[in-house]
């Protein structure tokens, strides 16, 4: 049997934060997988991989045996409470620093209160398209929304660690080969703040149900006008690819080549093997493994392995992707930890590595390129 490499300190390099609220099983389970729909009637998500590892790395924390029924973990679940269930599991996830994309809406935890209940450190990642919406709700005219934008750009750059761009829609481009001009972008802002108002309009006469805020911007020129202005103010820059995969940044990952930021390609499974390729290519751009070992389960160190493949070991970087439970922030570590600890036990056994070269590796990809990249002590 192949003596796994050790997998010590970890660098969660995106995550999301925690639930402050108890969850009935529904909403619980809801929460294990990205589906956008319930389960199909009479199948549960806790038949997924990603339920087989809650089910597996969890209920041991909560004094419980692995693989115990869903309805008693849950129960368990809620006489501890929220907050000693969060301490437990986080805790557990032997996760240093928790670097955090605030920009998702709920009544999620923050950076101070992550860093509480997981004993870590704890960044905040500034999600452009929620800033600029920020920006908008107090900014009267198109001119002074332009203004404010640029300022709150570079005032995030002081504090956070890191920009993120999650636009997903299959019909906006990811991002521009070049800034736009800046007729262009003021174009642009006009059109996205008169729909805006439009909407806000339609709700007080109760036509509408949009809410506050109108939604991100889904005008390309003004996305490509934020993501260009974060690139200027040399913080990494974590992206998301949307459909078609990360094959979709590669122009804009050519364009920023020399400006001093680098580019992190998230989340990029199924199309794993596309950000592998791209962090090759680049000096500046890294691959995030990202929901890989939670959403592949027993089969993650398979997957795992094809990203080394291709990717040189200091472009690779680790995150649990997780939101929501604590529970994904466990499984995202304990399955990585499990599946990288296999592959390069496997090849320290076949000849092909030294275990103190695995034992390196190891270390750059769980937390060294990160605290490099993010200049993290």
């Amino acid at each position: 049997m192949t003596d796994p490499v050790p997998v010590a300190d970890l660098v969660d390099q995106n995550c999301h934060g925690i639930l402050r609220t108890e969850l009935g099983l529904g909403t619980f389970e809801a929460r294990l997988t990205a589906a956008r729909a319930p389960a199909a009637p009479g199948t549960t998500f806790f038949d997924t991989q990603t339920g087989f590892a809650v089910r597996r790395w969890c209920p041991p924390l909560l004094g419980l045996e692995p693989h115990c029924p869903p309805a008693r973990y849950l129960a368990r679940r809620r006489e501890l409470g929220v907050a000693e269930t969060a301490r437990r599991l986080l805790r557990a996830t032997g996760v240093s620093a928790h670097l955090l994309d605030t920009g998702l809406p709920g009544d999620l935890t923050g950076p101070a209160e992550m860093a509480s209940a997981a004993g870590s450190e704890a960044r905040e990642i500034v999600r452009l398209e929620i800033l600029a919406e920020q920006v908008a709700d107090t900014s009267g005219t198109v001119d002074a929304f332009l203004a404010n934008l640029g300022e709150a750009v570079h005032a995030a750059a002081s504090s956070a660690v890191a920009f993120t761009s999650v636009t997903r829609a299959p019909d906006v481009r990811p991002a521009a080969p070049e800034p736009p001009g800046p007729v262009r972008v003021r174009a642009a802002a006009g059109r996205w703040l008169a729909r805006r108002e439009a909407e806000r309009r339609a709700v007080r006469r109760g036509e509408g149900s949009r809410g506050e805020g109108g939604g991100a911007p889904a005008e390309p020129e003004l996305l490509d006008h934020l993501r260009w202005s974060a690139v200027a103010c040399g913080l990494p820059l974590q992206l998301r690819a949307g459909p078609g995969g990360p094959a979709r940044l590669a122009d804009f990952a050519a364009a920023t080549e020399g400006h001093g930021c680098d580019l992190v390609l998230l989340h990029g499974y199924p199309y794993h093997r596309q950000a592998a390729a791209l962090a090759d290519r680049h000096p500046h751009v890294y691959a995030d493994l990202g929901t890989v070992p939670a959403r592949t389960g027993a089969r993650a160190a398979g997957v795992l392995a094809e990203i080394l493949e291709l990717a040189p070991f200091g472009k690779l970087l680790f995150s649990s992707g997780a939101q929501g439970l604590p529970e994904l922030h466990l499984v995202g570590a304990r399955q990585f930890r499990e599946a990288l600890g296999r592959v390069l036990g496997d090849w320290v056994a076949d000849g092909a590595w030294t275990r103190s070269d695995a034992a390196r590796v190891a270390a750059m990809i769980a937390s060294g390129n990160a605290r490099r990249v993010y200049g993290l002590g």
